[in-house]
């Protein structure tokens, strides 16, 4: 099958509706989900959890799945945040001994996927699903799983390693694995949706009408035999321009109950850093010993104004601008030109831009012209803008 230029764009418009959901930061509908919830089991065959519990975070609903799993319970140096999922648990009425039972993501998540997938294939032929693949999921892969849930994946172990070391902390990192990723699951619900649409009684999204409703309300999953724990999704989201998580005054990406992942232009970074930048110094910035944290800071405090206040050498000025240098200990060196906007601003001013070029620049022409891939011999513009 072969598909029409219209509909590809009904795929993409499928997407943007997943889109949407994955990065909806609106409190849970917990109504909806738990229904959601209990349908993915029925068309699973599986029967419906005797229990749903609620978390705040990935890291509370992990915490609170390796409880249910039987991982001791919190002592006085464990972190306060195992103490409170505990709590949580037995507020919301789980007493201790009462397990979860196995995971059923496999049978929940991935054999539906699955099946779903291999009927797909089948209606379209194998063209078809790889072509509705790119128009209902081009950008989704990249945009949620790469830059949102694969972030908050690796974060999610790294900050429970870090924090709660031990055969506990350990029971408390098997869940991650075991999370179904409910509105970050838009990246491949989107196509099958599409694929619905365009076959109606194929009926392709049979088995997955239970997960698409827990993905379109609630955030991250866990699906075992008695209980099912589900968690909020983040009450703030900030990304920049191109979809990466980047904020500088807070977490890009926090949740309800606090917890939250602290990022810049996508690249995660500690907490402790975030609250530094707002009130950097060039002592600091010299001070900072790992290269990529570094490279933060360097951006957070503007180039120029580092050029400015740590004392930039000139080592050149030509018609093109000016270049400049800076030792970076333990990096590259800080070579920027000084490029001064040739047509001025309906004010009368010129605006000045800062282009960072290679290392190994000695002349303003050959930093200008490296920006657009020539040589300085073979950079001559016939009109500057």
């Amino acid at each position: 099958m072969k598909l029409t230029h219209e509909q590809e764009a009904m795929a993409a418009a499928v997407e943007d509706q997943w889109l949407a959901a994955a990065v909806e930061t609106a409190p849970a509908a917990r109504a909806e989900a738990e229904a959601g919830v209990r349908e993915a089991y029925r068309l699973a065959g599986a029967t419906p959890p005797e229990r749903i519990y609620w978390f705040g975070s990935p890291r509370a609903g992990a915490a609170a799945v390796a409880l249910l799993a039987g991982a001791p319970a919190p002592g006085p140096d464990d972190p306060a945040w195992f103490a409170e999922a505990h709590a949580e648990l037995r507020r919301q009425g789980w007493i201790p001994g009462e397990t979860a039972g196995r995971s059923l993501r496999r049978r929940v998540r991935t054999e539906p996927w699955a099946a779903a997938r291999q009927a797909a294939v089948e209606a379209l032929g194998a063209d078809g699903w790889a072509q509705l693949s790119a128009a209902a999921g081009r950008r989704s892969w990249a945009l949620v799983m790469d830059l949102i849930a694969g972030r908050l994946r690796l974060r999610l172990g790294e900050d429970i390693a870090t924090e709660f070391p031990g055969e506990t902390g350990r029971a408390v990192r098997r869940p991650v694995l075991d999370a179904i990723y409910g509105q970050h699951d838009g990246t491949w619900l989107s196509t099958f949706e599409a694929a619905d649409r365009l076959l109606p009684e194929a009926g392709l999204t049979r088995g997955l009408t239970g997960l698409a409703q827990v993905a379109r309300h609630t955030g991250w999953w866990w699906a075992n035999e008695r209980v099912a724990v589900l968690t909020e999704r983040p009450g703030l989201l900030a990304r920049d321009n191109v979809g990466r998580l980047h904020r500088g005054e807070g977490a890009a990406m926090e949740f309800p109950d606090g917890w939250g992942l602290w990022a810049w232009r996508g690249m995660p970074i500690p907490a402790t850093l975030a609250a530094e930048l707002p009130s950097l110094t060039v002592d600091r910035i010299q001070r900072e010993d790992n290269a990529e944290i570094r490279r933060v800071m360097l951006e957070h405090y503007g180039y120029e104004g580092y050029l400015r206040d740590a004392g930039a050498r000139q080592l050149n000025a030509d018609e093109t601008g000016t270049l400049w240098f800076l030792d970076l200990p333990g990096d590259e060196p800080l070579v920027m030109v000084e490029v001064i906007n040739a047509t001025p601003e309906p004010d009368g001013t010129s605006r000045v831009y800062w282009l960072r070029v290679p290392p190994q620049t000695r002349t303003a022409r050959e930093g200008v012209a490296w920006t657009f891939a020539l040589t300085a011999e073979e950079y001559h513009p016939m009109v500057q803008t």
